[in-house]
C-alpha cells in the first residue's frame, strides 16, 4: 500500500473538516484526553479498523446497558512521567495527579473485568497492571486530597509537627505578652512572620526602644518590623524544627516517586488505557448524539451507504435529508445537478464514512449499510489558487490532479469537486472524462460532481460509471438535497440565477444564445425528473392505500379471534353451568323414584309421577342444548344409561358419572385417578366414576349386524370456523392435545361434518407439528389437512377435511 503524502492528508483532512468531527470528540471525552486530541487517530491497516471498531461497538453496548465507560477525575499527569523518567523527584500535588490517575484505572481495570463477555476486545486492549494497586495504597496512605503529605506518611513527620506546634504555640503566647507590654510604642496590635520569623510593627522613631532585631520597614516607612529579642530563642528552636520537618517530607516525597519510578512503564500503559477507553467512550456517545452506528466492515472496498446523513451537519442542528450513496473500487459516482442542490455535501459524505470507519466512530447511516476499507482517501474540494506559488485555481486544481494519479492504487478513494472546472469548457470536460477512465482503470474508487454533460454522458454509456442527481424542485424553484441514483441530474443554471433575482429578459436572452444541444438535454433531464417524480407520488399512494388495507385487516381479524375466542369461553361456561343443572336433575329423578317407591296413596303417586315427567323431560332440554354446544350426542341417554366396565388406557373416550359425559383419558390411572378431559375442562376423577362410553357403544353397535345409517347429505355451503367444529388446543402439552384431537375427530366424524378446525397457535412451532403429523397418519377420519389461509387465522390453524 502507498501511503500518500503528509502534504495529501493534510489537504484531505482540511477539505473533509476532519479537525471539527475531531474537536466533537474531544468535547465528549471525561478525562485528560479531552484537552489532548487534536485530531483523531486513522488506523492504517484492515485488522486495525476492525479493532477499532469492534472495541467502539462495545462500548455503545455497554452504554445501552447503563454501563457507559467511564474516566472520570483522572488528572493530566504526562509532565509527572517525563520528571520519573529523568530522575526527579515529584512534589505532593503531583503524586497527588499520579494518585488520581491509579484510582481510575484501578476503577476501569475492575469494571472491564466484570464486562469482559460484553467487551472483549476493550478488555484485552485497556489491561492495567494490578501491581499498580500497591503504589495506589502507599500513595493514598501518605498523600492528602490537597497534595499535601499526611501525618501517617512516617512516625518522624507525625513527632516533628507535633514539635513544631507546641514551640509555635509557645513562641505566640509570649508575643501576645509583648503586644500588651509595648502597646505604646507598636503602630498595630498584631503579628506577623517576615523570612520565617515572628515580628512586630513598632513606631520608626521608637523602635529602639525594643530590643531585638529588625526585619524590614512597612511600604509608608512608618513602622519598623522587629524580632524582640525575647523570642529569639523561640523562633531559633522553632525555625530548626521546620527544617528537620521539610528534610522528612523531602525524603518521603522522594522515597514515593523512586517507588513510581519502578513502575513506569505500567504507569505509562495505564495512561494510555485510560486514554484509549476515554476515546471510545467518547466515539460511543457521539454515534449516540448523531442516531449512528457501528458499521459493518465489508469484505470488499466498496461504500454502500443506506439514508446516510453528514455527520457536520447534524452537529450543526440541520435538517439533513438522508441519501443513499453507493460506490466500488474501480468504479465512479458521477454528481450532477444544480449549485447549492447538495452535491459537494454528498462527496464528503463519501470521505467522511471511509475515514470514519477507519477511526472506529459509527456513522449516521441505517441499517443495512456497509463499507470497506479504503487504503486511503484523497480529495480535491475548494480553491487552491497560491499567489505566492504562482498558481492559478486551474493550474492549482491540476497540480493536485497529478498527485492524484500518482497515489492512485486499488484500494483509493478519490473525491473531486467539479472535476477540470475554471478553464475551457470543451477542453475540461475532455480532460474530465478521460481523469475518470483512468482512475477506474487504476483501480480507484471515484467520486466526482460536474456540470459536464460530456460527463454526464459517459456516465450513462459506460457500466463503470454510476450517474445521481441531485433534486431540484422546479415548481418551487429550490433544491431539495435528494440524491438520485441512476439518473443524471440539470444544473438548472438559469433557474437558480432567476431564483436568485437576475431579470426574466436576461434569463430569456441567455436561453436564446444557449447550444440547442445543451438545451435538449437540460430538457431531457428535466422530463426525467418530472416523470420521476409523478411515479414516486403514485407509488407514494399506492403504498399508503396498502398500508391502510392491511391495517384494516389485522383489526378485522383481531375482532374474529376476539370473538371467536369469545364465543368459546361463552361456551365452555355455559356448558359447565348445563352439566351442573344436569346433575342436580339426576339427583332430583333419584329421590323422586325413591319417594315413588315408598308412596302409600294414589294422589301422592300421580303428583311424583307427574313432577318426574317434568324433571324428565327438563334434563332432555338441558341435554339438547348441551348437545348443541360441543357436548356428547345423546347426552340424556349417557347420563341416564352409562354402561359397561371403562377401558381405562391413556387416550380412551370413557363416560365420567360426575359430569354426565363422555371424555377422553389424558394421564393414569395413578392411585386409583386419572385426568380426563372433557371439552375445555380437564380434571382427576376416580376410577370408579368411570363407565364406558355409550357413544363408543353405539360405535360398535354400528359395527355389528344391521341395517346401515343413511348417508349424510353434504353441506350446502362452505363450512366456516364455529365453536361446534374448532378445537382449541392452545397451550396444551403436545400428548394432551393429541388425545383431545382423537377424540374430537370422532365426534366430527360421527356427526357428519365435512371440515373442522384445529387451533393450535403458532409458539414454537412443536405442537403445530405435532397435529399436522397426527392428522397425516390419521386415515380413518381424514381425507386431508392444510394450514389455514389468512382470513382464516393463518399458520395458527390447520383446516381439517374429513372423510364422508
Amino acid at each position: 500500500m502507498t501511503d500518500p503524502d503528509s502534504d495529501t492528508l493534510d489537504k484531505t483532512l482540511a477539505d473533509l473538516e476532519w479537525d471539527r468531527l475531531s474537536q466533537a470528540v474531544a468535547e465528549r471525552c471525561r478525562g485528560p484526553l479531552r484537552a489532548r486530541l487534536e485530531r483523531l487517530p486513522i488506523a492504517q491497516t484492515r485488522e486495525g479498523t476492525m479493532v477499532s471498531l469492534t472495541e467502539t461497538a462495545e462500548a455503545m453496548r455497554l452504554s445501552s446497558m447503563g454501563e457507559a465507560l467511564r474516566v472520570d477525575g483522572a488528572r493530566e499527569v504526562l509532565p509527572q512521567l517525563a520528571r520519573l523518567q529523568k530522575k526527579g523527584a515529584l512534589d505532593g500535588p503531583a503524586l497527588r495527579d499520579l494518585m488520581s490517575v491509579l484510582g481510575v484505572a484501578r476503577a476501569l481495570r475492575l469494571f472491564l473485568g466484570r464486562h469482559r463477555q460484553v467487551a472483549p476486545a476493550l478488555f484485552a486492549r485497556c489491561a492495567i497492571d494490578p501491581t499498580l494497586d500497591v503504589l495506589l495504597d502507599e500513595l493514598e496512605a501518605a498523600i492528602e486530597s490537597d497534595g499535601s503529605v499526611s501525618d501517617h506518611a512516617s512516625p518522624e513527620i507525625r513527632r516533628l509537627r507535633t514539635e513544631v506546634a507546641n514551640l509555635r504555640a509557645k513562641l505566640i503566647g509570649k508575643l501576645e505578652e509583648i503586644l500588651l507590654e509595648k502597646a505604646a510604642i507598636l503602630s498595630d496590635a498584631f503579628y506577623t512572620e517576615r523570612d520565617g520569623r515572628y515580628v512586630v510593627p513598632v513606631r520608626r522613631d521608637a523602635h529602639e526602644t525594643l530590643p531585638g532585631i529588625v526585619h524590614g520597614t512597612s511600604a509608608s516607612g512608618h513602622s519598623v518590623f522587629v524580632e524582640p529579642r525575647a523570642l529569639v530563642p523561640y523562633g531559633n528552636r522553632l525555625k530548626m524544627a521546620q527544617s528537620e520537618l521539610d528534610r522528612e517530607i523531602q525524603r518521603v516525597l522522594q522515597a514515593l516517586s523512586d517507588l513510581a519510578a519502578e513502575r513506569l512503564p505500567s504507569l505509562m500503559a495505564a495512561v494510555d488505557a485510560i486514554d484509549h477507553a476515554d476515546l471510545r467512550g467518547a466515539s460511543a456517545r457521539l454515534g449516540e448524539d448523531l442516531g449512528a452506528r457501528v458499521l459493518d466492515l465489508a469484505d470488499e472496498v466498496e461504500l454502500d451507504l443506506k439514508q446516510v446523513r453528514h455527520p457536520l451537519l447534524l452537529l450543526d442542528g440541520v435538517d439533513v435529508v438522508p441519501n443513499d450513496l453507493s460506490l466500488a473500487a474501480g468504479r465512479a459516482l458521477v454528481l450532477s445537478g444544480p449549485n447549492a442542490g447538495g452535491k459537494t455535501v454528498a462527496l464528503k459524505t463519501l470521505g467522511l464514512a471511509a475515514l470514519m470507519m477507519r477511526a472506529g466512530l459509527p456513522i449516521p447511516a441505517a441499517d443495512g449499510s456497509r463499507c470497506g476499507f479504503f487504503s486511503h482517501v484523497a480529495s480535491d474540494v475548494g480553491d487552491d489558487q497560491n499567489i505566492h506559488k504562482n498558481l492559478s485555481t486551474f493550474s492549482a486544481h491540476v497540480t493536485r490532479l497529478v498527485r492524484m494519479l500518482d497515489e492512485t492504487e486499488p484500494g483509493a478513494l478519490l473525491l473531486m469537486d467539479e472535476l477540470a472546472g475554471g478553464t475551457d469548457p470543451e477542453e475540461g470536460s475532455a480532460l474530465a472524462c478521460a481523469l475518470v477512465d483512468t482512475l477506474c482503470r487504476r483501480g480507484g474508487a471515484v467520486a466526482v460532481t460536474t456540470h459536464y454533460e460530456a460527463l454526464k454522458a459517459m456516465a450513462m454509456r459506460d457500466e463503470r460509471l454510476l450517474s445521481a442527481a441531485v433534486g431540484f424542485n422546479v415548481a418551487e424553484m429550490r433544491p431539495t438535497f435528494e440524491v438520485t441514483l441512476g439518473m443524471p441530474g440539470a444544473s438548472s443554471a438559469l433557474d437558480v440565477a432567476r431564483r436568485f433575482g437576475v431579470p426574466d429578459v436576461v434569463i430569456e436572452r441567455a436561453r436564446a444564445v444557449l447550444p440547442e444541444q445543451s438545451r435538449d438535454f437540460d430538457q431531457l433531464v428535466r422530463g426525467i425528473q418530472l416523470l420521476r417524480e409523478e411515479t414516486q407520488r403514485t407509488l407514494a399512494s399506492a403504498r399508503e392505500r396498502e398500508r391502510e388495507a392491511d391495517a384494516l385487516h389485522q383489526k378485522a381479524q383481531a375482532k374474529l379471534e376476539a370473538l371467536m375466542a369469545a364465543d368459546q369461553r361463552s361456551v365452555e361456561r355455559a356448558t359447565v353451568k348445563l352439566f351442573d343443572e344436569l346433575r342436580d336433575i339426576r339427583a332430583r329423578i333419584k329421590d323422586a323414584r325413591k319417594t315413588l317407591r315408598e308412596a302409600r296413596d294414589e294422589q301422592t303417586l300421580q303428583a311424583l309421577l307427574r313432577a318426574t315427567d317434568e324433571t324428565q323431560r327438563a334434563t332432555n332440554e338441558l341435554a339438547a342444548q348441551a348437545g348443541g354446544q360441543g357436548g356428547a350426542r345423546d347426552l340424556a341417554s349417557d347420563v341416564a344409561q352409562p354402561g359397561g366396565v371403562a377401558d381405562v388406557t391413556v387416550g380412551a373416550t370413557v363416560h365420567v358419572a360426575r359430569l354426565g359425559r363422555s371424555a377422553v383419558i389424558l394421564e393414569g390411572p395413578l392411585k386409583g385417578k386419572v385426568r380426563v378431559a372433557a371439552g375445555a375442562l380437564k380434571l382427576w376423577v376416580d376410577v370408579s366414576e368411570l363407565g364406558a362410553s355409550a357413544v363408543e357403544g353405539r360405535s360398535a353397535d354400528r359395527s355389528g349386524p344391521g341395517p346401515e345409517p343413511a348417508p349424510l347429505p353434504a353441506p350446502s355451503a362452505p363450512s366456516m370456523p364455529t365453536a361446534d367444529n374448532t378445537l382449541d388446543v392452545r397451550g396444551l402439552r403436545v400428548d394432551d392435545a393429541l388425545a383431545m384431537l382423537e377424540a374430537f375427530l370422532d365426534r366430527m366424524f360421527g356427526a357428519g361434518e365435512g371440515t373442522a378446525y384445529v387451533l393450535h397457535g403458532v409458539g414454537s412451532g412443536a405442537l403445530r407439528d405435532a397435529v399436522r403429523a397426527q392428522l397425516r397418519e390419521h386415515t380413518r377420519y381424514v381425507r386431508a389437512s392444510r394450514p389455514g389461509e389468512r382470513d382464516e387465522g393463518g399458520e395458527r390453524v390447520t383446516v381439517v377435511s374429513l372423510v364422508r
